[in-house]
């Protein structure tokens, strides 16, 4: 089944981020390295293959000037062991003041668990009136009929989820009582809600032992997780928890959060060991690294209910 790629988005991201920022040095970690690899510029022969591109992407686009973007669009698709993606946007250079519209289309491939660049095509838009003689007005009209009759709905846009559960609960309920664990829970998710509040997110329900949250900042997201594990102690106190996280774009209804990027939260928090937080390869690229988050190598896994591996990274905590 084809579904949003929030990891194949969040790489998107980062690689033209890099580009802009002119950290390309990075880039080359982004790469397929079969054979197949094709890089399709918008000047005649920038068509290159393969290790060529592996080692020349770098200075490649080192030499790109400065620039700036804005009206930035991605939409990113996975299918099995396959992924790809556009990009669009609007691009000034300051230097000689020229503009127009960036498309990039991308291809993706998964190699030991993660998401790698197998085809990167540039185009520029220019007028069909002035290479065909023609302006082309088939879609046009078909866009004008839907919009005349579309209904739009809303949804929640990206966000980070988080999900937390505490190891061997049913052992520790039973050996404490009901009415001693219902009091432990209780003061365990007033706990978790403040440090949720505190870091910018919202708790959106517990879920038996679990909870839920929502954070519209990736890296508040990260703070809340290990706020929450110090708050809790080491893996042998009482409460051990294991953690999960996961970002891209979701659905919002009634307060409520629902989609693929909310499942695989779900799955990557049930595969954490422990004290263990795992967060996604698309969380680790769109938080950037953030300072204090020191992450241990990714590791790919299969999480129930999607395709192929997933590379996951353990976040980590201060003892």
């Amino acid at each position: 089944m084809i579904q949003r790629s929030p990891e194949i988005e969040a790489i998107v991201r980062r690689w033209t981020t890099l580009i802009r920022s002119h950290k390309v040095a990075d880039l080359p970690h982004y790469l397929s390295q079969s054979d197949a690899l094709v890089y399709i510029g918008t000047a005649d022969g920038e068509l290159w293959r393969g290790q060529l591109v592996r080692d020349g992407i770098a200075d490649h686009l080192a030499e790109v000037p400065d620039f700036i973007e804005e009206d930035i669009e991605i939409e990113a698709y996975e299918h099995g062991e396959t992924g790809w993606a556009t990009y669009q946007s609007h691009y000034t250079f300051p230097g000689t003041g020229s503009q127009g519209t960036h498309r990039v289309t991308f291809v993706f491939v998964l190699e030991r668990g993660s998401w790698k660049m197998v085809q990167h095509h540039i185009s520029q838009a220019d007028s069909n009136r002035d290479k065909l003689g023609i302006e082309h007005t088939a879609f046009q009209r078909l866009i004008a009929a839907a919009e005349a009759g579309s209904h739009s709905f809303a949804t929640g846009g990206l966000a980070t989820i988080m999900f937390t559960d505490i190891v061997d609960s049913s052992a520790q309920a039973a050996a404490m009582g009901d009415t001693d664990w219902v009091r432990l829970l209780d003061a365990h998710f007033r706990r978790i809600e403040t440090i949720v509040t505190d870091h910018g997110g919202s708790l959106v329900k517990s879920l038996g032992d679990g909870t839920m949250s929502s954070f519209q900042s990736a890296t508040g997201a990260l703070r809340a997780a290990r706020a929450i594990r110090a708050a809790t102690g080491s893996p042998d106190a009482a409460l051990a928890l294991r953690i999960g996280l996961h970002t891209g774009e979701v659905v919002e209804n009634r307060g409520d959060f629902f989609g693929t990027v909310v499942n695989k939260a779900a799955r990557i928090a049930a595969a954490a060991g422990p004290g263990e937080i795992l967060i996604s390869e698309a969380l680790h690229l769109i938080a950037g690294g953030a300072p204090g988050d020191a992450l241990a190598e990714p590791v790919s896994l299969f999480l129930k209910g999607f395709e192929g591996e997933h590379a996951v990274f353990r976040l980590a905590v201060d003892e």
